[in-house]
Formats: structure tokens, sequence, C-alpha cells
């Protein structure tokens, strides 16, 4: 499992570490057709600052190779934000007092059909908070069923569960998972996630494992910048990236990199990263990793999601609603988080198209299931 690969790893010698990287050791890892871990860490260090415009040039070739000018479109669906978690960044957190709501299946039929009038998605991504007794496995079987007649490709991002738990939903028309590990910190994370399921780190980091022992189709990974140094989390986060690769070669990856947004309860950022580093960031993990999906919500603002998506960004939310039935059922309920890029998917896909890029909206179809 991932967590005793991590053991290896002291978070204050990898920070040290990315800070004595020097201009030298960047430069050098551009020049390389494939780079290895320490290399990831020049790219992402204050050294490789100064060429962000090499590094934006590399990472949008790669992106090209792989993907062409396309960029897939997708769009989330709250159905439930009762969550027993006290994760002190949430809006969901159980300690905030709002009503909370759990869609009924004909509740979540009725936000398909909301969604499919908004636009042509195809992309899914079902979201929960983390409360086993309401919303278990045979609750997300149920949602899964509901949606599949209206969506071609499904997502969840839920509570962690267990391998067979991953091979059940998959049986019932699951594509791909979503897990924010949030932070790498091993001693920090329990700061942040003091009760509740997700107060336990090694479940959680560990769910990537089982995914891949599910043999789901796609896994997505992020680290929640704002809480931790945002260059040691992305270190990590990279390592378990190229973990995963070789041992469920199989399966897809996708990576997100969701700065915190204002939420209920008033949880400041302990790190706030600028719209230059955040494009670091991204061509560091391109250039790194040729194949990922790099994903981007609409928790950023419309004019840097305009410009990344022509230099690594292969997947983009649009239109969404961060609150459970917020298409259609429940339009004022609590939101998880403030929403910066409140364009319609047809004011999104044309900015994609002024750009000379395709939005995709479908990219699997139920023949291949």
């Amino acid at each position: 499992m991932f967590s005793d690969e991590l053991l290896k790893y002291d978070w204050d010698e990898v920070t040290a570490r990315i800070a004595s990287k020097t201009e030298a050791d960047a430069r050098r890892a551009l020049r390389k057709p494939h780079c290895d871990w320490d290399d990831f860490l020049a790219l992402v260090s204050p050294a490789a600052a100064p060429l962000l415009e090499e590094m934006a040039a590399l990472s949008r070739h790669y992106t090209r190779e792989r993907f062409g000018k396309t960029v897939s479109m997708y769009i989330p669906m709250y159905i439930t934000n009762s969550c027993t978690n006290s994760c002190v960044y949430c809006g969901f957190n159980r300690h905030n007092k709002f009503d909370r709501v759990v869609l009924t299946p004909d509740q979540i039929r009725g936000e398909c059909e909301a969604i499919k009038e908004l636009g042509p998605f195809e992309n899914l991504l079902l979201v929960t908070g983390e409360n086993p007794r309401v919303a278990g496995v045979e609750y997300l079987e149920e949602a899964l069923r509901v949606c599949r007649p209206y969506f071609a490709n499904l997502t969840i991002e839920v509570m962690p569960l267990k391998a067979e738990e991953y091979g059940r939903l998959t049986r019932s028309g699951l594509n791909g998972v979503v897990c924010f590990q949030e932070t790498y910190h091993r001693e920090r994370y329990k700061t942040y996630h003091p009760a509740g399921m997700k107060s336990n780190f090694e479940w959680r980091v560990n769910g990537f494992d089982r995914m891949g022992q599910a043999g789901v189709h796609k896994i997505g990974m992020g680290v929640l910048i704002g809480l931790e140094d945002w260059r040691t989390d992305a270190a990590m986060m990279a390592l378990h990236l190229r973990y995963l690769r070789k041992r469920y070669w199989r399966t897809r990856y996708s990576v997100n990199f969701p700065r915190m947004r204002p939420a209920a309860g008033g949880f400041q950022p302990n790190v706030v990263m600028s719209d230059r580093e955040l494009a670091q960031l991204t061509f560091a993990f391109r250039i790194f990793d040729h194949d990922v999906d790099l994903s981007f919500s609409t928790r950023e603002r419309p004019d840097f999601r305009d410009n990344i998506l022509t230099l690594g960004a292969t997947s983009l939310s649009a239109g969404s609603k961060t609150d459970p039935g917020g298409y259609r059922t429940y339009p004022r309920s609590l939101e998880q988080f403030a929403v910066s890029d409140e364009r319609t998917p047809a004011e999104v896909a044309a900015a994609v198209r002024a750009r000379g890029y395709e939005a995709v909206w479908k990219d699997w179809d139920k023949v291949f299931d």
C-alpha cells in the first residue's frame, strides 16, 4: 500500500530538497524526454519560476501530442451534503448548522433532466458528503442506476470504499472515482480532519490502491491548495501518481489542483497560490506525466481557465452547482464552496472554440463497458 511507500519520505526533507534545486536543475529536466521524480522537484521549485515560458511551450507540445486540441467537458451533481466529518475547511462540516439534504431517486432523476437542459453533457461527477448511514454503497448504486440512462460516463467523489465495494459499483455503471487526499502531510492531516471517517490518514491514502485493485477505469487525484506547502504536497502527489501507474497500469489517471475558495465556517487558507504558481504546477505535471488528464473546476476564474486550456488542461467543468439539488430540486441549499466561473456551459464551450479547441462532451460509450 502507498502509505508504506510514503513512510520512506520525510516531509521536511522533501521541502528542503525542493528549495535546494537550481535553475540549471530545472533546465536539465526540460531537456529530458521523460522526467523522473527528482526532475519534478526541480520543475516545481522556486528556481524554475523564470522558466515559465519554456515550461508552458513544452506543456502545450505534450498536451497536443497526446490529446490534440480538445477539452473534455463534465459537470458535477451533488446528491447529499450529509456528512459525519469535521473537516475545518469544508462547508459540509457536521458542526455547521443547516438542513442536510439527501436526494431521493426521483429527485436525482430530476437533476439529470435539468443538467441535460443545460448542455449535451455525457460526463457526470456524482458528489456526496461522507455519511455511510444515509449515503452508503446501496444509495450510490441506486444513484448510478438512475443516472446511467442520461450519461455515458459516471464518476463518483464520495467516501473511500473497500475494494469489493468499488467493484460492485463498477458493475452498476461506475466508470471513475475522484478522491482528494487534501494533504499528504501525515502529522498535519489530523489538524484539518479532527473527527469522522476522514480522520484516518491511512484509510484515505490507501483508497487509491483499493480502486486500482478493483479495476476502476479512471482514478482522479488531488490535493487542496491552501493547507500546506503546495510544492511539497504536489511532490508527494506526483510520487503517488508514479506509484499507481506502475502497479495499476491499465487504469487512466487525472489530477486536480483546487485552490481553496470561501466556504461556510470561515476557514482561511494557510497558503495562497498565485496564478503563475498554479500555471507552473500545471506545466510541471504535464512534463512529468504526458498522459495524465489535468482537470480544472469552476473554482477557478474564467480568464485563468481560458488561458490554461491551451497550455495543459484537458478537462473542464461548466455550469456547476455545488449544492445538493442545485440544478432543480433545491436551488438555494448550502454550497460546499463558492463557484468562481459562473458562465453557462454554452459560454464555456464558446470560449474553448474561440481558442481553436474543441469542447468534447462525450469520450466514453456504454458499448465499451
